[in-house]
């Protein structure tokens, strides 16, 4: 055993203890000398409670500590933090400067800022809409005359994803105020309902909000309406009023909580200075301006500005006045009190008389004018007019990639649908800076936005990003609405598939208190509101939908709260109202136009395996650039896809020219191709096409007539429209330059496969044209026949695809499905045998290395042009002869049947058919029996048939998907 220190052994017992050291017990949490550091115990508050499903908890003094009021409101894993404070000092203006900030700052869900900085920029769009949610229901509950500013900043500490903070955040910040010493006339509640299946849904996560069909944020007192705002898929009047009252009685479920919370842990209210008019004032300023005002608002001549300028006329005669009697106070607020006059006369002739500022009756809407296709160049536009209140809108259609991209902690990561709304100063005779993002316009674009939501394609229909800009010509009134009425001419004019129109009205109110119990006394509802009404009125209540129902609302008011039973009372008059304005815009345009004309944009969908798409970008993405650069359309690539987007047909055709030339497309016998000659031997030349594969133009494959030199003819370097012809016994491609001409002494041409030409005149101009219709496998009119992708030559000719032999063996060895000969199923039973027409390739042959082009299956319906192409695995195939070669042969002469059913229909079968449907490119046929097939239009024959006109044809070949494709006999 060790022995002990003699120096410790002295010392007495007590010393060498932790207390002794002044250290705290270790196990208590707290280490360090006791009296050098005080840990300060935080006094905190909470109230816990539970509203639909989700339990809620308000925390204070936690955070914060420094500020008026801050409470932490916690729904699951979602924390906002909400302050609010005062400025000190007395306030010398005649508004309340309240500033609202809300911000989702990146660290709330875990993530590290992608912007160069690496930090948070100005405020997103998101950011300030929920802003506005804040303010719009708490700025009318402070006193009439406080004046000082007012800052509330709302943080989200963090989010799951689930639950939208803005909600949340709104009711934090009704906390803090009750908190503070700032006198407030709170608390409110704030709560969102959704609906499925008619069924409403409170405090509804991310998820259920994608199946809703209503999205409302509802804010109130105890007993009265603060702000709503709605987004919904034309819900009807009666089911939105069940919806505004259930939310009611679930927001004021957050009133008690507060009101517990601040008898705990709230401040005693400030005396804060109010500016209020003295009775001195506001006596001297009626008895000069009263009899003035009256008589400008009961001429119904004045328009806004006439009206205005005589307005500031009485307000320069009150001041000569005042400057007269050395009234120094009242020349302060002379234009807050001449205001205030102004407010009197308007609201009294309205309770009293029901007349209205311009003359109109309290529910009569302003006279409209709709115009659509005003600017004939741009993709679709529309003005719209409702008394002076002018709006342009305009849409503009991009490609899939031009989708805004989102930064939210909650909602779609992008939107492929905007609405921009723009208030230029003009539109009010105004000097001042235009430019940047204004609350007021984002907030007003997104109502006008949610509007269309529920009418708009789906993307899988319209895969188009669409914007809509709304330019403001002139305002006096509800500039929103107007937009949501411009727009949604707009989008029709665009050739948009929009399922009905879309209008909005804006509804006022004015109201009569009792002086003795401050409730409403008497009140009226106006319909279509001036920009006068709206200043000295009570509330602003938008109202947009379509005749089935409403898609979007919001409301606002000035006062502190009106009663849902007059809120609920509005929505009446606003449906009427939006019936009337619909006639109207239905009677300018009722269904979208096709815009099938030169101006219309394309898009066309290509799918191709990720090797090619290397290819066609490039290194660094340079290849692309180019492409874009040179033709001015806009290409995007995805997973084995390529979107390109152009402004016209002109541009679409160069671009898919440019990559089919970079990444191939399906080699078939008869298709048409654009070469480049690379090198010119005795024998012919060889050419380089579709994305690098070579091939050899025989001299005597240059002209009918006889060639001596392959040099006379064409050059190195020289762009070159071949058609493929076959494959040699090498396994060479084999092109032709004569078989683009008409043979000399045949005045019609012979009919090859999909996508050739039939003359010369028609040889170059078509080539693009070729190319898209061999790379599109489903396209407007007849290509859309029972959901299939028709491929119908214009001859009897069979499609002849060259492979090799290698890849025919490996194919056949892997292929689970029936064999096809000639487009015709054979049974499974049946042993696969080489068909009779093909001609065996060498085992030799060569081959370049294919490239796998995946099959797309998008389809389009709307009037636009759009192009989902659809291509197969590159393969070379055995050569067949023509059917002319088979007639010259001695086969037998084709059947003749009366009608047919599915097993007897094979290609040579005569039928007479009977046209079911005439399209725009061809018809329809009923073959009998069940049997419908296609008939394209051909050069030179008669398109002069009607629905239930027979028809002799022949059964030429099948599309992919089986439909039989037709031709028409020639009984000579």
């Amino acid at each position: 055993m060790r022995r002990a220190n003699p120096l410790l052994r002295r010392l007495p017992p007590h010393f060498l203890t932790w207390r002794t050291f002044r250290f705290h017990t270790i196990f208590s949490g707290r280490r360090g000398f006791a009296g050098t550091t005080n840990t300060k115990h935080l006094d905190i508050f909470t109230e816990q409670f539970e509203i639909g499903s989700r339990v809620i908890t308000l925390e204070t003094g936690k955070f914060a500590r420094f500020a008026n009021g801050a409470v932490v409101l916690t729904m699951e894993n979602t924390n906002v933090l909400s302050t609010v404070v005062s400025a000190k000092g007395d306030a010398v203006r005649d508004f309340l400067p309240l500033t609202v900030d809300y911000q989702e700052k990146q660290f709330a869900q875990g993530v590290i800022p992608t912007s160069f900085t690496r930090r948070e920029g100005p405020p997103k769009e998101r950011e300030l809409l929920c802003g506005r949610i804040i303010d719009r229901p708490i700025r009318p509950l402070f006193p009439p005359g406080f004046y000082h500013e007012v800052q509330v900043t709302a943080s989200v500490l963090s989010s799951d994803g689930e639950h939208d903070p803005d909600v949340l955040a709104a009711n934090a910040t009704s906390a803090a105020l009750m908190l503070s010493d700032i006198p407030w006339g709170g608390p409110i509640g704030m709560v969102r309902i959704g609906r499925i299946c008619g069924k409403f849904i409170v405090n509804p996560t991310t998820n259920e909000l994608k199946l809703s069909d209503l999205n409302l944020v509802y804010a109130g007192t105890m007993d009265k309406t603060l702000m709503i705002d709605v987004q919904a898929c034309e819900i009807s009047e009666k089911d939105l009023e069940a919806g505004l009252r259930m939310a009611h009685l679930e927001a004021i479920k957050y009133i008690e909580p507060q009101i517990r919370l601040a008898a705990k842990a709230g401040k005693s209210k400030k005396e804060y200075k109010l500016s209020m008019l003295s009775d001195k004032t506001m006596d001297k300023v009626s008895n000069i301006a009263e009899e003035p005002i009256k008589a400008v608002f009961t001429d119904p001549t004045y328009g806004k500005f006439e009206r205005g300028e005589a307005l500031d006329n009485i307000t320069q005669d009150v001041k000569r006045v005042l400057v007269e009697e050395g009234d120094e106070e009242s020349l302060k607020v002379l234009s807050k009190a001449v205001d205030t006059v102004r407010k009197k006369v308007v609201r009294k002739r309205i309770i009293a008389e029901g007349n209205r500022v311009d003359g109109r009756q309290l529910d009569e809407v302003r006279p409209l004018y709709c115009e659509a296709g005003c600017i004939p160049l741009l993709h679709g536009s529309a003005l719209f007019s409702r008394g002076e209140t002018q709006v342009l809108c305009t849409v503009t259609l991009g490609a899939p990639t031009d989708a805004q991209r989102l930064e939210s902690v909650v909602g779609p990561p992008s939107k492929r649908f905007m609405l921009h709304y723009s208030f230029p100063p003009f539109c009010i005779n105004e000097v001042g800076k235009h430019g940047g993002i204004n609350r007021r316009e984002v907030g007003h674009g997104t109502l006008a936005e949610k509007a269309f939501l529920a009418v708009l394609p789906p993307k899988e229909d319209f895969p188009y990003t669409i914007r809509v800009n709304s330019e403001v010509m002139a305002s006096d009134g509800s500039t929103s609405m107007a937009t949501v009425c411009g727009g949604s001419m707009a989008l029709m004019e665009a050739g948009i598939p929009v399922r009905e129109h879309v209008a909005g009205v804006s509804v006022g109110l004015v109201s009569e208190l009792d002086p003795s119990t401050g409730k409403i006394a008497d009140y009226r509802i106006l319909t279509d509101i001036l920009g006068l009404e709206d200043h000295l009125g009570d509330i602003d209540f938008k109202i947009a939908g379509t005749r089935k129902g409403v898609t979007a609302s919001q409301l606002d008011m000035k006062p502190a709260g009106i009663p849902l039973d007059i809120v609920c009372e509005c929505l009446e008059p606003a449906h009427k109202a939006r019936l009337l304005i619909l006639e109207h815009m239905e009677q300018e345009i009722s269904i979208p136009r096709n815009k099938n004309d030169s101006t219309s944009p394309r898009l066309a969908t290509l799918k191709y395996n990720n090797d090619a798409i290397r290819r066609l970008i490039g290194p660094m993405g340079a290849l692309k650039k180019k492409i874009e650069e040179e033709t001015g359309a806009r290409m995007s690539v995805g997973d084995g896809e390529l979107t390109v987007v152009a402004k016209n047909q002109s541009v679409m055709d160069k671009v898919l020219e440019k990559v089919d030339f970079i990444v191939g497309r399906e080699i078939e016998v008869g298709g048409i191709y654009t070469g480049i000659v690379t090198n010119i031997k005795e024998y012919g030349a060889f050419v380089e096409f579709n994305g690098g594969h070579q091939g050899l133009l025989h001299i005597s494959e240059l002209s009918y007539e006889p060639v001596s030199r392959v040099s006379e003819v064409v050059s190195v370097g020289q762009k070159l429209s071949l058609m493929c012809i076959g494959q040699d016994v090498y396994g060479n491609i084999k092109l032709s330059l004569k078989a683009t001409f008409p043979r000399p002494g045949i005045l019609e041409t012979n009919d090859v496969t999909e996508g050739s030409v039939t003359s010369a005149k028609e040889t170059d101009g078509n080539a693009s044209r070729v190319q898209e219709q061999q790379n599109s496998a489903s396209k407007l009119s007849l290509g859309d026949l029972e959901s299939g992708e028709a491929k119908s030559p214009t001859s009897q000719v069979p499609v002849i695809v060259i492979r090799s032999a290698a890849e025919c063996d490996e194919e056949e060895k892997s292929s689970k499905v029936p064999q096809v000969d000639n487009g015709v199923q054979l049974d499974r039973k049946s042993k696969s045998r080489p068909s009779q027409n093909a001609i065996h390739s060498a085992p030799k042959s060569k081959s370049r290395k294919s490239q796998d082009v995946i099959d797309s299956s998008t389809s389009h319906s709307g009037p636009l042009p759009y192009t989902s192409a659809k291509k197969t695995k590159l393969s070379m195939q055995k050569e067949s002869t023509s059917d002319l070669q088979k007639q010259e042969g001695g086969e037998q002469k084709p059947k003749n049947r009366a009608s047919v059913t599915a097993k007897d229909l094979e290609v040579g079968t005569i039928v007479t058919a009977k046209v079911y449907q005439v399209r725009a490119q061809g018809f329809v046929l009923d073959l009998g029996g069940g049997v419908r097939g296609v008939y394209r239009f051909e050069e030179n024959n008669s398109r002069d048939f009607k629905i239930g006109d027979e028809m002799r044809v022949v059964c030429s070949s099948f599309s992919n998907k089986g439909i039989p494709v037709l031709s028409l006999v020639d009984d000579k």
